[in-house]
């Protein structure tokens, strides 16, 4: 099930992007790889799976840290919460 990443997820993934984008660059510089877009593209693939991988490993170590978070209530609950509030002598 989808769910938005959290505030860790998100700074973490940034960092290791920048990071593993510069190291690659570091490295193809090294291995005398052409400059160009086959090479820019090489980067940001393996820059954005490397940062996706430790983004979720951020979640995954919170998630273990803090408990999972509560299920969100949709908006089939909603008539039995109306019932409810309806019940409540006012």
């Amino acid at each position: 099930m989808f769910s938005l990443p959290s505030i860790w997820n998100l700074i973490i993934s940034t960092i290791v992007f920048f990071i593993v984008a510069w190291y690659s660059r570091r490295f193809l510089d090294e291995q005398d790889f052409n400059i160009g877009k086959k090479r820019d593209i090489l980067v940001f693939v393996f820059a954005s799976l490397v940062s996706w991988g430790a983004g979720e490993g951020a979640d995954w170590t919170q998630e273990k840290i803090e408990g999972k978070k509560p299920i969100a209530i949709n908006s089939s609950y909603l008539p039995q919460i109306q019932k409810v509030i309806n019940q409540i002598p006012q």
